[in-house]
């Protein structure tokens, strides 16, 4: 199932941000930079903010940026299949995603806005298989989502 899913991941972001790019649109009429590429300190840059580095390794760099309701988590990824593969495991703790070639944002949807205002990417919403009342998924109070199991110790 795993691999099924992957790939239906990637083709809809494709046919995503191919028939955006077809039909010239942007988010609600606003201009979509091109989707940026480069390292965590440079796509940090980008978006404005000082990198807090949380996982430093060959295949995964992640840093969280921001603070409160503005608060997000950065993470770029040595291959595609890395990339997908943090996307299928985060898939299971919803929420919204920024999505470029070779990284992730992930937030509220208020960041990711404004970071796709930055950054580009394509805006991707995930439901939480851990919604209810256990108080897993979703933002929690302190503008978290879970994402930082995918945290290297």
């Amino acid at each position: 199932m795993g691999m099924t899913r992957r790939m239906r991941r990637i083709w809809v972001t494709g046919a995503m941000v191919s028939l955006a790019v077809l039909t010239g649109c942007g988010s609600h009429g606003d201009t979509v930079p091109k989707t940026a590429t480069g390292s965590l300190e440079q796509l940090a840059a980008r978006a404005k903010c000082r990198p807090d580095i949380q996982t430093d390794a060959d295949e995964l760099r992640q840093a969280t940026c921001g603070d409160g309701a503005d608060r997000y988590v950065l993470a770029t990824f040595a291959t595609d299949r890395g990339q997908a593969e943090w996307l299928d495991q985060a898939d299971d703790y919803g929420g919204t995603y920024l999505i470029g070639r070779r990284w992730i944002a992930v937030g509220g949807d208020k960041a990711v806005t404004t970071l796709r205002g930055r950054l580009g990417g394509t805006v991707e919403k995930s439901s939480s298989h851990h919604s209810g009342s256990s108080g897993g998924g979703g933002l929690e109070e302190d503008g978290y989502s879970g994402h930082y199991g995918h945290r290297a110790s």
